[in-house]
């Protein structure tokens, strides 16, 4: 038996090195060497980019630290990416099961009762009652002929990682929408501190203008003038506070607890902003988990068309089947013994075009795989450009913004001095005091508006994460207990 299959078996050992998939190359894309949007304020050689590591500790706020860690704990988006990862890892581990025999193990037992008239029944000594129990075990393998089964198994590797790189998107992502959202709310924090201050000041203002009044100093019209400013002022701020309601629920909903149980005090001290570094364009591929995702997904692609290439082209497998089978539970008596061996070879002759559909599906698969993973990577360094820019424009808005406040501010003062006086009507303090608060407002807003755009580079430059964090391909596919590590 075994000089009858030994040619066979020596045809299979030759063919199994045989590769259909197209040599992979990730898709290219031209690069520029550095970044448009810098800006002359910012470092003319950046370090190489973001330390790995809790990112969000650059803006040095104690509260912002303790709450990025819940995001990892409690947020129910980020548990549902970590459920997604782990289905992508046991279907990477199904498709490499392929690359390994199958053994299984099969015992039944059974009464039987024959028909008398049953056809083509003997009328010697056929027993109309009889037994039929069997033991058996069972194996198979199939030969990897043209690399079928190692390209599956490379594509679940590959959508193992790409799942791991779409788990650290949704992580960042979301620790990015928290830091955004509690950045924000310190900005209301700062607008309403400086709006309390002006409410305070412009009661002051009122109490004075109406001691004036009832001195027949000045007229009523500026007794109105002042309740204006002042409601005016107190409308913005009840604005203010409905505003940072919604920012402090929709903090709770991301670090996974309830609106009605979660509070964040006010603290209106300003930010710093940090310093970025942006390192070279080129490293913005290694830097971005979604860029990786895509690359990955190109991978598997590619191994794909291996996969639908295979089919057109004979399956080998080998079977062994043994066991022992009796009419009663006499089954370990070797006389009782069977045993089956031998290969099964399969070709496609005719199939309607259905090969012919599965490969050209295949190609246009990683076509298109291509495609987003080309889109993917400009999107990212048209983001990366967008908060340069902003950051670069919004640094010489905020200069002139201080400017502004400054020169308000000493309006201001010398219209009340004016008025105090008498040398001068309420009206030029009401013209005064509006564009002061204007330009303060604005002040806090640009800075708010400076630290999420700091909050969007950060994002754009992937968080310091890096593509070496994706695991291995042999290891892709290994189930563990915790994946949130």
């Amino acid at each position: 038996m075994a000089r009858r299959y030994l040619p066979v078996l020596c045809l299979a050992a030759l063919l199994t090195g045989c590769e259909l998939a197209p040599d992979y190359q990730p898709p290219h894309v031209d690069v520029s060497a550095t970044y448009k949007e810098i800006g002359p304020w910012r470092p003319a050689q950046p370090s190489d980019g973001l330390p790995p590591g809790p990112w969000w500790q650059r803006f040095g706020d104690p509260t912002l630290d303790a709450l990025e860690p819940r995001v990892d704990d409690a947020n129910p988006d980020l548990a549902a990416a970590v459920a997604r990862y782990d289905q992508a890892r046991a279907l990477a581990a199904q498709a490499e099961a392929g690359l390994y025999p199958q053994v299984a193990l099969d015992a039944h037992g059974t009464e039987n009762r024959q028909s008398a008239e049953r056809p083509l029944r003997s009328t010697g000594n056929s027993p109309a009652y009889y037994g039929a129990n069997q033991l058996d075990a069972q194996a198979s393998y199939e030969i990897d002929l043209w690399g079928k089964v190692r390209n599956q198994a490379a594509a679940g590797a590959a959508q193992a990682q790409a799942s791991a790189a779409d788990l650290a998107g949704t992580r960042l992502s979301l620790e990015a929408e928290l830091a955004s959202d509690y950045l924000s709310l310190r900005g209301l924090d700062g607008d309403a501190k400086l709006l309390a201050d002006t409410i305070a000041a412009y009661r002051k203002a009122l109490d004075l203008t109406q001691h004036l009044f009832t001195g027949k100093l000045v007229s009523s019209m500026d007794v109105s003038r002042a309740e204006t400013q002042l409601q005016t002022a107190e409308a913005q701020a009840a604005d203010i506070a409905s505003r940072r309601a919604l920012m402090e629920h929709a903090i709770a909903i991301l670090v996974g607890r309830q609106s009605s149980s979660f509070s964040l005090p006010p603290a209106p001290a300003a930010i710093q902003l940090p310093d970025i570094p942006t390192g070279v364009a080129s490293t913005l591929l290694q830097r971005r988990p979604d860029i990786a995702a895509a690359e990955r997904r190109v991978a598997a692609a590619n191994a794909g068309i291996g996969v639908a290439r295979a089919a057109f082209y004979p399956s080998l497998s080998i079977g062994l089947l043994g066991g022992t089978q009796s009419t009663n539970l006499n089954l370990f008596s070797m006389a009782n013994s069977f045993w089956s061996v031998g290969p099964d070879i399969s070709l496609p002759l005719f199939t309607g075009g259905a090969l012919d559909a599965q490969e050209s599906a295949a190609y246009a698969t990683f076509r298109e795989a291509g495609a987003t993973y080309r889109s993917t990577v400009l999107t990212a360094f048209g983001e990366v450009e967008d908060n340069l820019a902003l950051l670069h424009w919004l640094g010489q808005e905020s200069d002139h913004e201080d400017a502004a406040v400054t020169a308000a501010q000493h309006t201001l003062d010398v219209a009340l001095n004016l008025y105090h006086q008498g040398a001068a009507s309420y009206l030029e303090v009401v013209t005064a005091q509006t564009p002061l608060l204007q330009a303060q407002q604005a002040q806090i807003d640009l800075h708010t508006k400076r630290l999420l755009a700091d909050v969007g580079l950060i994002r754009a430059l992937g968080g310091g994460w890096e593509a070496t964090s994706l695991p291995a391909t042999d290891a892709a596919s290994q189930l563990a207990p915790d994946t949130m590590d």
